[in-house]
């Protein structure tokens, strides 16, 4: 019982904020962010899962495969100051014209607004063999949000090589933050997550696989609404709907997915 205490104590110890963070406040509140992100906040819990993993303004920060931006409207400002923030994007010479178009509609998006993201820089990622975005042992902290099943139906390696790639940027100490929709343990996962849900254990064990040691789990983005069988899989809930009307209501009593949160740390 002590040991399990003391084991307890520990975990607690690494993973809680160690201050309220007023400019990480002030940048989920902002004028920054759209109507249609911050409606969001309720489901994804930024300020929490920001400082679960131990965030802070001086930071070198990576945001794998940001997507539209979500958390990009909060890390670009938060960051902007004292810190540096690398979002990965497709590669704009890339021999695949989605990903080039992909590369240029994120700049876009970052462009558009430069008063936000004009310290933003943009990494080359297109995994599994065409990920440069930032030098060995330089970061302090890469996070990825509801991307890692992307990358298992991407085959060909795609996860062990992203997760590496994060093992090789950070600095020792440095942070790996994983945010994945979660599939229960007693369901199988097919070998394309083509449901968009993962296990746990398997995320654990792939950061373990290239070096990682798991610092803390939180449950802070937990749905225990979402028993992750849905026709569609996890789009079919809010935000995505995949389903359209069809069965709209229920989607929208359960709210977005169940999700794990995990804290990874490079020795």
């Amino acid at each position: 019982m002590k040991r399990f205490a003391l084991v307890s104590a520990l975990v607690l110890s690494i993973c809680s904020p160690a201050f309220a963070d007023d400019a990480l406040t002030a940048a989920i509140n902002g004028p920054q962010r759209t109507p249609e992100n911050a409606a969001r906040d309720a489901y994804r819990h930024p300020y929490d899962t920001l400082q679960f993993f131990g965030i802070r303004p001086d930071m070198k920060v990576v945001e794998l495969a940001p997507g539209g931006g979500w958390y990009t409207e909060i890390l670009a400002p938060y960051l902007h100051n004292d810190g540096l923030m690398i979002a990965t994007a497709s590669d704009p010479v890339s021999d695949n014209e989605q990903s080039k178009r992909s590369y240029q509609r994120f700049k876009q998006r970052l462009e558009a607004r430069p008063a936000v993201f004009d310290k933003v820089v943009l990494g080359v990622f297109e995994p599994p063999h065409n990920i440069h975005y930032a030098a060995k042992n330089s970061v302090d902290m890469v996070l990825t949000f509801r991307n890692i099943h992307n990358w298992i139906a991407n085959e060909n390696g795609s996860v062990k090589a992203v997760f590496q790639s994060a093992f090789d940027a950070l600095k020792p100490g440095g942070v790996f933050g994983v945010v994945e929709h979660r599939l229960p343990a007693n369901k199988a996962q097919d070998d394309k997550a083509s449901t968009g849900y993962v296990h746990e254990a398997y995320v654990i064990q792939m950061a373990q696989s290239v070096g990682f040691k798991l610092a803390g789990t939180s449950e802070i983005n937990a749905n225990p609404k979402d028993n992750a069988d849905h026709e569609g899989g996890v789009w079919a809930l809010p935000p995505t709907y995949a389903n359209k009307d069809k069965d709209k209501a229920t989607y929208q009593a359960i709210g977005e997915s169940d999700r794990m949160t995990l804290k990874f740390i490079k020795p």
